[in-house]
């Protein structure tokens, strides 16, 4: 994964004030959550700045978010990861059972994390040797087009006559060349002008793909069927050795195909998975989305005798224990552990003491009302307005919005919040898309030309949709 333009500077290296700046380019209002961030974010590089001895021993604090659906909890997290490209799982708490019951073992988090970590840093790797791979794909292309054409062979023949000249002569120059001089416009070399000129791209080659044939068992246990996985996948590679089938594919798609095949051959895999390793136990974020979903409520039956167990099973994660996976034992004790929840039935004292006591920062996201709506169909990065004009330009239609219009949208957008389900930003998502309806779907039959949306557009489309409340139950 690389890192993202906008980063002013490398990861953990941003002062919080810097980290609440980038945020805010994406998530509007929550200062409070994103300064929580930001402060996790910059102890994390001051741990690493302290001696040795000390170092393992300051855990991070691990944060709980409480606020409604749709004020911004998962943006926040995932934001965070992406500006010091760690490795980011998000997961929800909701489905991991108590050991005995049927469902996904709390460690498979972990294990998951790694297997991201794994793929970033193979990412990494495979485009510090890109310009290696493709000089070798570029050969191989060369010796699918052109059997038996290698380099060696065609410079064989003049290497063996220089050296039966050289022989040959009774007083050898050594500064001379002897043999025939090599043509310059060879087949070869021109295909390999062709080819870097991607005159060649749909031409047809025959190309050799290994095919693995591992039967598909499913084990379950009392560990989970995770944990059994990866254990039978390389047990059984081993005994079901490749295949290889020669199929007909165009050259382009042979390319890719080389590409990932000589950039395996590159990579060190030990050192990637050393690497990964260390960003999941120093760098990792896992993200727990609906964490009040297990608190457990009293008086109740049924599937809710299992929700203290899950807090009891996770709680050793968060606590710090190690993990085996097939990339041998990870540690969780320094990754960073960000909870949410809306917590309306619940609150988070209702947590077991010990999963409380390993979260103590809390942070409350407010509601978002027309004012916070007006800003983020506008000012953002990625605003929902800047988003939709970019889809209509693909069709030549230039799409503008009156301030009146963006006032009106966010003003009916809070209203069916406040009368239906308050789900936050993510009401500005349907009515924006039922807004624009019509035009999506005339786009393509239009000529190039300018829309602009008003106030008077806005009400048109939607005010009668929203005064029948029924009916904005099931369409907004």
């Amino acid at each position: 994964m690389k890192l993202l333009k906008f980063l002013p500077t490398s990861g953990d290296h941003l002062t919080p004030r810097e980290t609440v700046a980038e945020l805010d380019k994406y998530i509007v209002g929550q200062n409070d959550a994103k300064r929580s961030v930001a402060i996790a974010l910059r102890n994390r590089w001051r741990r690493q700045q302290v001696p040795e001895n000390l170092r393992d021993e300051i855990a991070p604090k691990n944060i709980i978010m409480i606020g409604p659906t749709g004020v911004g909890k998962t943006e926040i997290a995932r934001r965070l990861a992406k500006l010091t490209a760690s490795p980011f799982l998000k997961i929800e708490a909701s489905k991991f059972t108590e050991v005995g019951y049927v469902g996904r073992d709390v460690e498979s988090m972990v294990r998951d994390l790694m297997e991201l970590a794994v793929n970033m840093v193979k990412a990494e790797e495979r485009d510090k040797v890109q310009a290696k791979a493709e000089e070798a794909v570029e050969e191989r292309l060369l010796d699918l087009l052109l059997p038996g054409s290698t380099p060696e062979q065609s410079s064989q023949g003049s290497r063996d006559e220089g050296v039966i000249e050289m022989l040959s002569d009774p007083n050898p120059d050594l500064n001379k060349t002897y043999g025939p001089k090599p043509e310059k416009d060879t087949t070869r070399e021109k295909l390999r002008s062709m080819l870097r000129a991607g005159r060649l791209e749909e031409r047809l080659v025959d190309l050799e793909v290994s095919q693995r044939g591992t039967p598909v068992v499913e084990i379950f246990s009392a560990a989970g069927i995770e944990e059994m996985d990866f254990n039978f996948k390389d047990m059984l590679g081993n005994l079901f050795p490749s295949k290889t089938k020669q199929r007909k594919v165009k050259l382009s798609e042979a390319r890719e195909y080389l590409l990932q095949e000589e950039a395996g051959r590159l990579i060190d895999m030990d050192r990637v998975v050393e690497e990964a390793r260390r960003k999941v136990e120093q760098n990792g974020i896992i993200f727990l989305d609906e964490i009040d979903k297990i608190v457990g409520r009293d008086g109740t039956r049924g599937p809710d005798v299992s929700r203290e167990g899950v807090q009891r099973d996770l709680l050793p994660i968060v606590e710090g224990t190690t993990v085996n996976s097939k990339h041998g034992m990870l540690r969780t004790d320094h990754i960073l552990f960000i909870a949410s929840g809306a917590f309306h039935l619940s609150k988070p004292s209702d947590l077991i003491p010990e999963m409380q006591g390993r979260f103590p920062i809390r942070v409350e996201l407010h509601s978002l009302g027309p004012t916070e709506f007006e800003r983020i169909l506008t000012e953002p990065e990625n605003a929902l307005i800047k988003q939709y004009r970019a889809l209509l330009d693909t069709e030549g239609i230039r799409l503008t919005f009156t301030p009146g219009a963006v006032k009106e949208i966010a003003g009916l957008a809070t209203r069916v919040n406040d009368r239906t389900e308050n789900i936050g930003a993510r009401r500005l998502h349907t009515v924006m898309e039922k807004l624009l309806e019509e035009i999506s779907f005339t786009a393509p039959d239009l000529t190039a030309q300018e829309i602009t949306i008003t106030d008077a557009y806005v009400r048109e489309r939607l005010a009668a949709l929203i005064e029948d409340e029924d009916l904005s139950r099931y369409i907004l």
